[in-house]
């Protein structure tokens, strides 16, 4: 089961910092990067780099008006009258409105601007917005805009003296790097856990519509959507957004959206209050056995186009049926989701390089993204399924 990490009311308490034991050695604690404290033996510690980051982690808190539903018995007298004598209370038939409350987290990304990155689930369909410092300062919060597709926004508040948590500018993550996660989960107030990176580039979870998510296995649970994950330089690499939790709580496989697309869309939204994606008019496909067979392509995966629209960009860049692409901007693309992905970052009326194999060729070219409502390129099944 797939879960956004906000919206539960199962209560597990229990979340810990680990990695902080006296047991690591401190020449292994120094060779991992992990800071030494000297003042109480030598023992291992990330307390410097949580003092540095942790004041740019907020609570949220959003509440929201509901109508709740009529019971159409009720609006019968006669029935009415027959459940309050049942009951001996009166019912009301008009039960009105009520208010719902959700917490989560979000990270200070601009302390000047007062500018707040969090989850576009832990935000959506709120009426207020409040959010609470790591010093206990509580301030109303502004939704500058929100994008689903990522499930990315963006917030404002006006305060003085905040915190940002600097933003990771290299991306040369790897699996096995250690993270710190931090957030409000189960609405306890900040909480800190940490772990490694699981995995990266993870996506077909179906929860958004574009993936590439960072997965660790530091404790994330319902409450820190939104919230940051904080490499050992203590920047920012993603914002934690959702968890496999058969039972509702942390089963140690989290997922955080990667900061080079949470900052791509934050930029589109503190611009123009939306993202415009835009599109080059091609259809992909991944690229199968079968389907290498089919179209003579001597490859066995990559991101074949299926068509090409004619009069648009693609076209007039000179792409053709059957060409792989395999970089987008010069990075590399293994199949139609990391296609999408990139050119999804891409703002409408930017241009964007293509790098594509044609027979024993490889080519790269230029095209203009289009604008579109539904972003391009749309992704057509394979012709066979691919193994997993």
């Amino acid at each position: 089961m797939i879960l956004r990490s906000t919206r539960l009311a199962t209560v597990a308490l229990g979340t810990a910092l680990f990695l902080n034991s006296p047991s690591l050695p401190p020449s292994a604690a120094l060779a991992a990067g992990f800071p030494i404290d000297e003042a109480r033996g030598g023992i291992p510690t990330l307390s410097p780099i949580l003092n540095k980051t942790a004041a740019g982690v907020v609570n949220i808190a959003t509440s929201a008006t509901v109508r709740q539903q009529q019971n159409p018995l009720l609006q019968d007298p006669t029935f009415r009258q027959f459940f309050e004598g049942m009951l001996g209370q009166r019912i009301d038939p008009n039960p009105g409105s009520r208010t719902v409350e959700a917490a989560g987290s979000g990270v200070i990304v601009d302390a000047r601007r007062g500018y707040i990155l969090t989850n576009h689930h832990v935000v959506d369909g709120a009426e207020k917005i409040n959010v609470t410092l790591a010093d206990q300062r509580q301030f109303e919060a502004t939704l500058i805009g929100t994008d689903t597709e990522t499930d990315i926004a963006v917030l404002q508040i006006e305060a003085a003296d905040l915190t940002a948590v600097p933003l990771d500018e290299k991306g040369d993550l790897k699996v096995g790097d250690f993270v710190i996660a931090v957030g409000n989960p189960f609405g306890l107030g900040q909480t800190v856990t940490s772990g490694i990176i699981s995995a990266l580039g993870r996506g077909g979870l179906h929860i958004e519509g574009y993936e590439d998510f960072i997965q660790t296995d530091a404790s994330i649970n319902p409450g820190n959507s939104g919230g940051a994950l904080i490499d050992l330089n203590g920047r920012l690499i993603g914002v934690n957004t959702a968890i496999i939790g058969p039972s509702g709580g942390n089963v140690g496989i989290g997922f955080a959206v990667p900061v080079t697309m949470a900052r791509a869309v934050m930029e589109q939204l503190i611009e123009f209050g939306e993202v415009r994606r835009g599109r080059v008019g091609i259809e992909v496909a991944d690229l199968s056995p079968p389907l290498a067979k089919e179209l003579g392509i001597q490859r066995n995966a990559g991101s074949v186009v299926m068509a090409v629209e004619p009069g648009s960009t693609a076209e007039k860049a000179g792409l053709k049926r059957g060409d792989v692409i395999t970089r987008v901007n010069g990075q590399d693309t293994r199949d139609t989701r990391m296609v999408r992905n990139r050119l999804g970052l891409i703002r409408a009326g930017e241009q964007v390089e293509l790098t594509y194999v044609r027979g024993d060729r490889t080519q790269t070219v230029k095209a203009e993204l289009m604008p579109a409502e539904d972003p391009q390129p749309q992704v057509r099944p394979a012709a066979s399924p691919r193994p997993r």
